[in-house]
């Protein structure tokens, strides 16, 4: 496993993925399924728990592009109640706060104590990916990250957000670092020509 301590001290930028990356992305979806589910309840007099269930099954199984279209089929649901889910999905108000993995707390918590930067470049919609953001406990590191969200430009792993993010901050492509979970954020590193560790690395 690759601590902090091994990685190149050249580096002095370090780029991460929020979803999977710095917390579980579960975390969020299955709060907003509760909150929705609850919703549910109240007007359409629907079991909250039978609703939650059925909604982080498909999450599980199909993944959460399929949450709502399945609920729907199986409770007969109206489809006007898509709007409020699509909306809850981008502005919930989470009941619990949203929890960083504690090997990537610990690891930029090491990046902030050696004066390196933090930046968070995130693919998805920019209003929900800012939601999430907001509700993660970032014990104190908020000062400490400077977040991107590529949809506003191109998602990755096109490499528009990472040239426009070293343009801005005048940085080197040998001395920034990518942390990430998945083929996108690794095809994207390779070609912005910036190195790649893979969060199981870590």
């Amino acid at each position: 496993m690759i601590r902090y301590i091994d990685i190149d001290s050249r580096k002095d930028a370090f780029i991460f993925e929020l979803d999977d990356v710095l917390y579980p992305e579960k975390d969020y979806w299955y709060q907003v399924y509760y909150l929705f589910a609850s919703f549910l309840e109240y007007t359409e007099m629907i079991d909250a728990k039978e609703a939650t269930n059925s909604m982080t099954g498909t999450y599980l199984s199909e993944g959460k592009e399929q949450v709502f279209d399945n609920l729907k089929k199986k409770l007969n649901l109206d489809e006007k109640y898509r709007v409020n889910f699509n909306h809850l999905s981008n502005t919930a108000k989470l009941p619990l706060k949203l929890l960083l993995f504690q090997n990537m707390l610990k690891l930029l918590q090491e990046i902030v104590v050696d004066r390196k930067k933090i930046f968070i470049v995130t693919n998805g919609n920019p209003e929900q990916q800012l939601n999430k953001i907001k509700q993660v406990e970032w014990n104190g590191l908020e000062p400490y990250l400077t977040c991107y969200f590529a949809n506003e430009l191109v998602p990755k792993p096109e490499t528009d957000c990472i040239d426009l993010l070293i343009k801005d901050h005048n940085l080197q492509r040998r001395n920034v670092l990518m942390i990430g979970a998945n083929e996108t954020d690794e095809q994207c590193a390779e070609a912005s020509g910036i190195d790649f560790i893979k969060l199981s690395e870590l």
